[in-house]
């Protein structure tokens, strides 16, 4: 198994030649995730052929227009290619107005069901659960209330070591062992200890995406130790001035919460637009944390278990 994140937008605030607003897909245990909303997101999952029909649940991180401008064309997209199955949209309050609103104006009636999810983004909350996976908030420091998202599979099932299966064991026996259960007669005497039968489960992956926030020490142990991290880095420490003042962080502050939380990997973007040469802020984080890529347009990061 696999967690694929494909970058759809990677820009500040403002666009920039090449550069689409903020915008992430996500692909775990074939669970289809959408990550902030930038205007042209659905332009960009056309261009890269991803299916906007997988798509039933959409993370927005704070309702700046460069989150969440590209959700409602691509609601009016869904609902043009007739999807009649329900969809849950996370966000901070007010996300249900804004919505609610331009379909009352345009006097538009959706095919199917939004199911809207407010959260606080000032307390760490569980947003979704299901058996594989868990998606919880991460709270950031930015001019709005404003959150990040951390997707952490769980545990997995043992496997199955085909080399040690005996002949005339059953499927529902072998169901069994994966759960981690021993198998016992029918009065009680020991079949098949599991641990002779089986191997550990595969890692589970974990993935944090860190939309717009200044320096927040506060979230180093909620993100310990997580395979892939996403921390905007607007600025340069050059202009680091400009990151107080807006709420953002560096590419050498993005470095060093990636050094401190000891993650395996590190992807920077939501770049501002002044800077041309993406390699600068690339250098920059590298200095501190080598590990690090750049979240550009169309670019799929993949983790294998």
């Amino acid at each position: 198994m696999a967690l694929n994140l494909t970058i759809l937008g990677s820009s500040g605030a403002l666009p920039a030649i090449g550069r689409f607003p903020t915008s992430q897909y996500l692909e775990i245990q074939n669970r289809h995730f959408l990550i902030d909303c930038g205007e042209g997101a659905q332009i960009q999952l056309a261009r890269l052929q991803i299916s906007i029909h997988k798509i039933d649940h959409i993370f927005i991180s704070h309702l700046h227009g460069d989150h969440y401008l590209g959700l409602m064309p691509l609601l009016f997209s869904m609902h043009l290619h007739k999807r009649t199955s329900e969809l849950h949209l996370y966000s901070p309050p007010g996300l249900d107005e804004i919505i609610t609103l331009q379909l009352k104006h345009s006097k538009s009636v959706l095919n199917y069901k939004i199911i809207f999810h407010p959260f606080k983004p000032t307390e760490i909350q569980t947003l979704f659960q299901d058996d594989a996976l868990t998606v919880e908030t991460i709270p950031l420091i930015h001019k709005l209330d404003c959150a990040g998202f951390l997707f952490k599979e769980k545990i997995k099932p043992r496997r199955i070591n085909k080399e040690k299966l005996v002949e005339g064991m059953k499927l529902q026996q072998i169901a069994s062992l994966k759960t981690g259960s021993d198998i016992f007669d029918d009065v009680g005497n020991l079949l098949y200890k599991n641990g002779d039968f089986t191997l550990p489960p595969r890692p589970s992956l974990s993935y944090a995406y860190c939309s717009d926030t200044a320096w927040n020490e506060s979230m180093i142990d909620q993100i310990a130790g997580i395979d892939l991290l996403y921390h905007e880095a607007t600025f340069m420490q050059v202009d680091i001035d400009k990151a107080v003042e807006t709420k953002h962080s560096t590419a050498a502050q993005a470095a060093e919460i990636a050094k401190r939380a000891q993650v395996k990997k590190l992807i920077i973007g939501h770049f501002s637009a002044r800077y041309k040469d993406l390699t600068l802020l690339l250098d920059e984080a590298k200095t501190y944390f080598a590990n690090t890529e750049l979240a550009t347009e169309g670019i799929t990061f993949t983790l294998q278990d």
